[in-house]
Order: C-alpha cells, then sequence, then structure tokens
C-alpha cells in the first residue's frame, strides 16, 4: 500500500522528532494524525516512545474503522547528527538578571524557571538548537543522544516497528556502510527504509555511494532531503531549501528510491511544490506539524487529558487542524 502512496506522490510522514520522548504528546499526535490520514509516523527508537505512538495508533483504528494504520518508523544516526542531541546546562550558572532568551525560544517550553524545576526537561527538548546562541554567558551546550539498533530487533520482527530512517552526514560513506551492516539481519524484515541527508558538494556521487552500500537492499527507499532542519515552524520562508534540495535530487535521477522532503516543511510547502511543479513522492512534517496541534491543546482552559479519545469534542477539533495540513497532500 505504502509503494502505490508514494508512486501517486500523496505520502504524509509526521516527524516526532529523533529526540522527542514527551509520551502523552507523541501517544496524542499518533492518535490525530492517524485519524488525519497520515501515511507514516517518525519516532525515536526508544521502546517508551514506541509503546506510546502505537497506543494512539491503536486507539485511532478502534475510534474509526475505515483508518488505515500508519508505518512506525524509527530514526537511527550513523553518526554525530544535530536531531539527535539535547540541550544541557547548569541553572546555578545563570546569571541573577538574566532576561532567559532561551525559555522565550524554546518551542516545546524544554526549558523551565520556576520553583519547582528550574533547567530543561529532557523529555521535551528535541535538539533545535534555537537556544545555543542566545544564552549571555554561553553555558548551554548539547549532548548526544546514542541509541543501539539491535535493541529494536525484536520490535521489527514482532512487527511493532516496520521502517527505519538514518540520518546522514556528507561524505559519511563508510559509517553508513558500517551501520548498514549492523542493521542487514532486519532489513528483509523492514517494508521501507528512509536515509536522511542536508545538500553538499558532490551530492550525487555521495548518495550513489550509499546505494553500493545497501546490502541487501531494501524492499523499498526513501531519499528524505533534509531542506532546513527543525525549522518548519519559524515561517513560511524555511520551506525553500527543502524545495530546492528535493529538486536537485530529482535531477540526479537516481536508480532507485522516492524523493521526499523534509527540514523547513509547513503549510506553504505543498502549494509551492504545485506552483514549481516539482513531483516528490511525498512530504515529511516535524515542528510545524507537532506544533500547530499542541499549540491547540495547550492553548485550552484545562489541562490535556490524558485519554483525548474521552474528549471527543477536543479530538474532533485537533484532527481537523492535523487534517488540513495532510488533505494538501492528498488533494
Amino acid at each position: 500500500m505504502e509503494i502505490e502512496i508514494l508512486r501517486s506522490h500523496q505520502w504524509f510522514k509526521l516527524i516526532c522528532g529523533a529526540s522527542y520522548q514527551d509520551l502523552p504528546a507523541i501517544r496524542n499526535l499518533a492518535l490525530i494524525y492517524t485519524l488525519a490520514g497520515a501515511d507514516c509516523i517518525d519516532i525515536a527508537p526508544d521502546p517508551a516512545t514506541i509503546r506510546a505512538a502505537r497506543e494512539g495508533v491503536a486507539v485511532a483504528l478502534d475510534l474509526d474503522l475505515k483508518a488505515i494504520s500508519p508505518l512506525i518508523m524509527v530514526s537511527f544516526n550513523d553518526g554525530e547528527d544535530p536531531h539527535f542531541r539535547k540541550a544541557v546546562f547548569d541553572p546555578q550558572l545563570c546569571l541573577s538578571d538574566c532576561p532567559r532568551p532561551c525559555e522565550k525560544v524554546c518551542p516545546t517550553t524544554a526549558i523551565k524557571f520556576s520553583n519547582d524545576y528550574n533547567g530543561i526537561m529532557p523529555n521535551l527538548c528535541y535538539g533545535c538548537g534555537r537556544c545555543l546562541p542566545l544564552c549571555p554567558v554561553k553555558i548551554i551546550h548539547t549532548r548526544e543522544q546514542v541509541y543501539v539498533p539491535e535493541d529494536i530487533f525484536d520490535e521489527v520482527l514482532n512487527q511493532s516497528i516496520n521502517a527505519i530512517e538514518i540520518h546522514t552526514q556528507p561524505h559519511r560513506t563508510q559509517e553508513f556502510a558500517s551501520f548498514w551492516r549492523r542493521l542487514s539481519p532486519i532489513i528483509p524484515q523492514l517494508q521501507l527504509v528512509a536515509v536522511s541527508f542536508p545538500d553538499c558538494d558532490d551530492l550525487r556521487e555521495y548518495l550513489m555511494s550509499l546505494l553500493r552500500a545497501m546490502q541487501p537492499q531494501p524492499r523499498s527507499l526513501i531519499w528524505q532531503t533534509d531542506g532546513r532542519p527543525m525549522s518548519g515552524d519559524i515561517g513560511d520562508g524555511t520551506t525553500r531549501a527543502a524545495l530546492q534540495l528535493g529538486r536537485k535530487v530529482l535531477d540526479f535521477q537516481l536508480p532507485t528510491g522516492f524523493v521526499q522532503l523534509a527540514g523547513g516543511t509547513n503549510a506553504s510547502t505543498v502549494p509551492k511544490l504545485r506552483q514549481a511543479d516539482i513531483p516528490v513522492a511525498g512530504v515529511a512534517y516535524g515542528s510545524y506539524a507537532r506544533k500547530i496541534v499542541m499549540d491547540f491543546l495547550e492553548g485550552l482552559e484545562e489541562p490535556i487529558p490524558d485519554r483525548l479519545e474521552d474528549r471527543p469534542d477536543l479530538l474532533g477539533q485537533a484532527v481537523a487542524i492535523a487534517r488540513k495540513l495532510v488533505s494538501q497532500i492528498k488533494s
């Protein structure tokens, strides 16, 4: 089924974030975007995160018998990568009169200063890095998240996970090949593998070197063009880099694999795709897709219910918000 959707240029992927581990939010996002028609949900390869996403999907399928279960994808990296980090700092080093620009810029309110907690709440941080250059005393730094692929092999074998994404950076062919060999026992069991990458010099040659390293070959392959990572919620202009990189990779005419946009995608992406006639297979949405739903839920004059399905009115409104985004690529 997923191959036909990719061929029809109607693929919608929700990116929850490779380092994002807010379990109630992930459950709600999986529930809402499954009902809205998402084809794939991309999450951190963490057992609790996987369970939260699958629970949200299961609830959606129970509520709507016509809903289709999206692929559950987990993301890994073959080396250092901005998607796999969290910001950290010692709040005791903060200036007493600091205006706290870090707190103001954080898109998930992960940075908190209150009577009961000061610092960064790790489960809410997804490593966007917006706080790093703003600290007046430069005490914020990042810590790499390390995930072991062998830890999810059983999840693949029992079909709790049916897709994997590998984030790579320019000219890391050897690292990618080594990581692929570690995944080789489960590659035949996966319905889909995605490779996410930014632009670089000699990009076609690099992608071809990755393709040669893919032994055994995946059933289906997505080239995810990461135009401007983790920036879709900043403004409409961030999608420009995603469009440019998508067109560039399509022009390579690689021998296999579908091209899908990511990095800076938002509500203006699909209209600009149509206008520019760039025939990518689909679009992945991360920070923007999460923001439009979570802004609604967090803006309620009441706590977000642990079981959103117990409030059909709120769930329906959230799904309508998500469906407005999903329907752009589905139309």
